[in-house]
């Protein structure tokens, strides 16, 4: 081969001044991926979010031995509304003997009669929701402690149903046995007995006895309570001022 023709091999082997060593002009941008769309981008994100592992809740500590359950909502309203009727009941009673006017001391005593009734009626309904969520409204605890704590709170609830529910129809009653109707926002209600003195002398005694044991019982329950609240320091009280919340 001669001189000129290795000069020109050379020289068509040689890149041109115009293409870089690496194949491109100079100034021309190296070759990149496409970023990827933002629906594809979109449709990435929510699944690596869906296949991260979910924060699992701590453990509950177990109920401690004795501790009773938390009432529904249902029958703590129901409870706080029979207090409000009763106190609502012995109010007006007692400011009808502080007030003289007849027309107003008729007002007074149908109010009476209307908060007595509205006691009646709130404890059928605590009596029928009791009934049906007997299982939930069980205190739990074991020991010797915790039962005999389950019957007195037992006998203490049925005496207090007892004087509840006899409170009102013995006053209803002395309405009828004095012939005094007893009306419901202007409804005449059924008479339980014919009119007759005599026995609305012994249906008026029976009336404050009852008042009187169901004031009695108030406060043995009301202080029950405040033993278990400052006491034994349990959740007693506490579960009757925070009902549990249906899920």
């Amino acid at each position: 081969m001669s001189a000129q023709g290795a000069a020109e091999g050379c020289a068509a082997a040689a890149p041109s001044p115009r293409t870089a060593a690496n194949g491109r002009r100079p100034g021309t941008q190296p070759f990149a991926a496409a970023p990827a769309p933002m629906a594809a981008r979109s449709r990435i994100r929510p699944a690596a979010r869906m296949n991260a592992p979910l924060p699992v809740p701590p453990p509950q500590a177990p109920a401690a031995p004795g501790t009773p359950s938390r009432p529904p909502a249902a029958l703590v309203a129901l409870h706080w509304l029979t207090v409000a009727a009763v106190i609502a009941a012995a109010a007006v009673i007692l400011l009808r003997g502080e007030i003289s006017g007849r027309a107003v001391k008729q007002w007074l005593l149908d109010g009476h009669r209307h908060f007595g009734l509205l006691v009646l009626a709130l404890l059928c309904l605590r009596i029928g929701l009791r009934l049906r969520l007997a299982a939930t409204c069980r205190a739990a605890g074991t020991g010797p402690l915790a039962r005999m704590e389950r019957i007195a709170a037992a006998i203490t609830h049925a005496a207090l149903y007892a004087s509840l529910l006899a409170l009102p129809l013995l006053g209803w009653a002395l309405s009828d046995a004095l012939a005094k109707p007893v009306h419901l926002f202007g409804v005449a209600l059924p008479s339980l007995v014919e009119p007759d003195p005599d026995l609305a002398d012994a249906l008026q005694a029976w009336h404050l006895d009852a008042a009187w044991a169901l004031l009695a019982l108030a406060a043995l329950h009301a202080g029950a309570a405040l033993w278990h609240h400052f006491v034994r320091r349990d959740e007693v009280l506490r579960n009757m001022l925070r009902a549990r919340r249906p899920r």
